[in-house]
């Protein structure tokens, strides 16, 4: 009876004639068996976009098909997200067709904060609970909105396993609660995760990490995927829209990589629905961000359209860089050498306490 009255719901919510039928978009399949459509709207835009113009392209992106909305509390706009999101319900889109995440900020790792936290965002996005809740960073360092490449918190201190897993225990917890779904990572590695995997009572169900041709991450890529974890990849695009802070002289450009634009030749498409294509066949979740239409209606068309072929998967394989857009400086401690040091690249956690 229940299936029949949300069917008859969905019906009755309107998508738009250019969008696409959410049924023709991919989705990946966690280890609980629930569905993750396959590409989700990244919502960081703040430092750009005002909220209530980030909260209408999220409505307008759902009437276009999205099912799938990535969402923080730290991006500052939950509140008017929340308010599209109770449209799109009003006008007969029942909950369980979103698939809606959040993340815990920093500065709200404490015991005592994780699950008043993760309320507030439940608060805002006007929900009963959320699809998936992520600890946005490993290290509970705070930085105002906003701040340049040299803004340092002066408590900030080396990844300890034995506080994180605080934290994660208050996850596991809002899991038993009902208030969310799944839990999981964000910006990990693979000795963090490691050491998460030994302890957790209820393993991630998704790690959030930065992937795209030019730092497709294979080693971390296959580690995750073989433990049973789907891969989320934020900056899908290469991020052309990324903080000052995070840019470098070195950093490369995607969208400019001449195999990616020869490829999108091919298919008479931009070199970012070839991004999308690639990284929906890898298997990891693009969420793209854009409050312009054209461009996230086009990313929508890209994963439900023409697949790339086998060899041109492979010429993408070959264009890696390594090159690594959002380095995450902000979180550095004193004793750091560099923003490397975040990311464990000697393959341990530097100065931790990972007892």
């Amino acid at each position: 009876m229940e299936q029949n009255k949300s069917a008859s719901a969905s019906a009755s919510f309107s998508i738009a004639a250019d969008g696409v039928n959410p049924a023709r978009i991919p989705s990946k399949t966690l280890y609980t068996g629930a569905r993750l459509p396959g590409i989700g709207l990244g919502t960081f835009g703040s430092d750009k976009y005002g909220d209530t113009l980030i909260a209408d392209a999220v409505e307008d992106a759902i009437h276009c098909g999205y099912r799938h909305i990535d969402c923080a509390a730290v991006y500052g706009n939950e509140k008017e997200i929340g308010e599209a999101l109770e449209n799109v319900m009003s006008q007969g889109l029942p909950r369980e067709e979103l698939w809606i995440t959040s993340k815990l900020w920093n500065d709200k790792h404490g015991e005592k904060d994780v699950i008043p936290a993760c309320r507030q965002s439940l608060k805002d996005l006007r929900l009963d609970y959320l699809d998936l809740y992520l600890i946005h960073w490993p290290f509970p360092h705070f930085h105002a909105k906003g701040v340049g490449v040299t803004s340092r918190d002066p408590h900030a201190a080396p990844y300890i396993h034995s506080h994180y897993m605080k934290t994660w225990r208050q996850l596991e917890k809002l899991v038993e609660m009902g208030l969310v779904k799944h839990i999981g990572t964000s910006n990990m590695t693979i000795p963090k995760l490691e050491l998460l995997l030994k302890d957790a009572a209820i393993k991630p169900a998704c790690n959030e990490m930065e992937l795209h041709p030019h730092f497709q991450q294979p080693e971390l890529f296959r580690f995750i995927v073989e433990h049973g974890i789907q891969p989320i990849g934020y900056s899908p695009l290469g991020s052309p829209g990324r903080p000052e802070r995070d840019k470098t002289p070195q950093d490369t450009v995607d969208l400019e990589d001449r195999v990616l634009v020869e490829i999108a030749a091919k298919h008479a498409c931009h070199p970012a629905a070839v991004c999308l294509k690639w990284a929906v066949q890898r298997g990891q979740v693009p969420i793209p961000f854009s409050v312009h239409r054209k461009k996230y209606l086009s990313n929508l068309h890209a994963v439900a359209g023409d697949p790339l072929t086998p060899g041109e998967m492979q010429a993408i394989a070959g264009i890696d860089k390594n090159c690594r857009l959002i380095k995450g400086q902000v979180f550095l401690w004193k004793t750091a050498r560099s923003w490397e040091d975040l990311w464990d690249v000697d393959g341990f956690i530097p100065g931790a306490d990972s007892v």
